[in-house]
């Protein structure tokens, strides 16, 4: 009887382990699995451009893209924009592009005004896209926020991390794309 009911707190367990787990969380292997790394970047679909006029990564061949899959309602991808703006302090340029995706997750973060205002509030200077009817989050077989993509001047996808953290790893890379020039 003991036996049979550790096995069943065992299951619980288990269980409850499995429905807590979101379409948000993060893969516990290697980012590197999505099967893009290597490839060709996909382009972008089209969208509201905010701080920007519209951006095609066919015309940014030559520069190191940096490209981040967000959504403003999303609270791991608000903890990762402060790296991003000080990336793009740093090294933005010539050489270097960060371009966030705004891929909403409800129906609210679809509104533009809202998107302008949390891009203001939030210090957002780099160009963000809306991507309301998801083209750009399928073409790169999306599942999570956020999502940091590096691009080469080649238009290569070299380096993807999913989720928060792994920021000195994602800096590195940008200075070794952006060294390789």
């Amino acid at each position: 009887m003991i036996a049979y009911k550790g096995l069943v707190v065992a299951v619980l367990a288990l269980a409850s382990g499995l429905i807590l787990k979101s379409r948000t969380d993060p893969p516990s292997t290697n980012v590197e699995t999505n099967g893009l790394v290597g490839m060709q970047a996909p382009e972008l679909g089209l969208g509201q451009w905010i701080n920007s006029s519209p951006l095609k990564l066919a015309d940014l061949r030559g520069k190191v893209v940096l490209l981040e899959f967000w959504t403003y309602g999303c609270y791991n991808c608000r903890n990762t924009i402060p790296y991003l703006r000080a990336w793009y302090k740093e090294y933005g340029g010539n050489d270097f592009e960060i371009i966030g995706i705004h891929t909403p997750e409800f129906p609210a973060e679809k509104e533009l005004s809202r998107v302008v205002r949390q891009t203001q509030e939030l210090g957002i200077r780099y160009p963000v896209v809306t991507d309301n009817d998801m083209t750009t989050w399928n073409a790169y077989h999306q599942e999570y926020w956020p999502v940091l993509y590096l691009i080469d001047e080649e238009g290569i996808i070299r380096y993807v991390h999913i989720g928060e953290g792994e920021y000195q790893e994602t800096e590195s890379r940008i200075k070794e794309l952006i060294g390789n020039k």
